[in-house]
């Protein structure tokens, strides 16, 4: 064989080889691709855009010097292909409840993102981040607030038995400091909540079409800014204690620092117009002031739909999830619950595309 056609066909040959191996190399990363697609868990969370700002608010003033104060500050993040509706997650004891888990695992903040959603994290005027009020006041350490904690946000009856199966990791110490640190003094009054209601209106009438997802105390707070704004379309409130009563009935007595707040019929039919959803963890029936504030909101929820609304309870045993604590969402079996959430967005057509929204206008 002549030497050139030897030098020919064995760049034939090394040319060939290159393809296949570009070939394999496609096929391994399209593999890689997949995998990650199909475990959205382990796939790298893509944004947009992300920032913060702050909202609502007043100005003090004393000649020609000022205070800003009483506003509230938003933290969000968008993901590339963002759904048409944002969740703006409203916390009670801090924002760090809805970005990780109790073992540091993820949150609802990035649970949703990989689903799609806008999310914007919520500090209310004078918590928080947004701890610059308008009216004086001072922290008072109390000692004790960690064993209250424990019975109050339901890890068991009291300090330190754990309910059996609860969904915390009992033997991990960090995970108990870490939760006992995730805390903001949290002005619990009527008159706070009002005041987080009217700054919260006006950062959602700048977000636009919003789900507000709420924990505890936060539940109030969303109910009486759907009575302000239009741009709330739904509310998830996980173990909400307080609520709006219509003057036209008599409402149930509760803890005077979660109302329940009176409102005019016309504002509480404002409420009748969006879905409403209710969630409760485990063991609820092994605390009687959980127990009282579910009873509550039974009642609440029954005169919503006797006046046209749509509004229910979930109680995360009825589906199959057991050992659910006050902070559902950061429990260990969160992603289950984040389904929960999911089917309910599904059910109300507030998990749309922006071009399946824009359709449906």
């Amino acid at each position: 064989m002549e030497r050139a056609e030897i030098l020919e066909r064995g760049s034939k040959c090394r040319g060939l080889l290159a393809r296949l191996f570009l070939l394999a190399a496609g096929m391994l990363m399209a593999g890689t691709a997949a995998a990650a697609a199909s475990d959205p868990a382990g796939a790298p969370i893509t944004l947009a855009r992300q920032g913060a700002f702050e909202a609502g608010g007043s100005v003090l003033r004393q000649g020609d010097a000022s205070l800003s104060c009483d506003h509230g500050y938003v933290e969000y993040q968008i993901p590339v292909k963002a759904r048409a509706m944002s969740l703006f997650l409203w916390h009670s004891s801090s924002a760090k409840v809805w970005q990780s888990r109790w073992d540091g695992g993820e949150g609802f903040q990035s649970i949703f993102l990989r689903r799609g959603f806008p999310v914007y994290l919520w500090d209310g005027p004078r918590v928080g981040r947004g701890n610059w009020g308008c009216a004086a006041y001072s922290y008072e350490p109390k000692v004790g607030r960690d064993q209250q904690n424990f019975a109050s946000w339901r890890f068991g009856p009291k300090y330190p038995e754990w309910f059996p199966g609860v969904q915390f990791p009992t033997k991990d110490p960090e995970a108990w400091d870490q939760a006992m640190r995730a805390r903001y003094d949290e002005f619990d009054t009527v008159a706070n909540a009002k005041l987080e209601a009217a700054a919260a209106a006006q950062a959602i009438d700048r977000i636009g079409p919003t789900v507000a997802l709420t924990n505890s105390a936060g539940g109030l707070r969303a109910l009486l800014t759907a009575i302000r704004s239009d741009s709330i379309k739904a509310i998830v409130a996980y173990e909400n204690p307080g609520y709006v009563f219509p003057s036209d009935v008599e409402a149930p007595a509760g803890p005077e620092r979660f109302g329940p707040v009176i409102v005019s019929p016309e504002e509480f039919r404002k409420l009748t117009r969006i879905p409403l959803q209710f969630v409760f963890g485990d063991n609820v029936d092994q605390s009687p002031s959980w127990s009282a504030f579910a009873a509550t909101c039974r009642e609440f929820v029954n005169l919503i739909n006797e006046r046209g609304g749509h509004a229910e309870i979930l109680f995360l045993p009825s589906v199959g999830l057991k050992g659910n604590t006050h902070i559902p969402f950061a429990d260990l079996n969160n992603v289950a619950v984040a389904d929960q959430l999911s089917i309910f967005l599904r059910q109300n057509k507030l998990d749309l595309s922006q071009a399946k929204a824009k359709k449906k206008r």
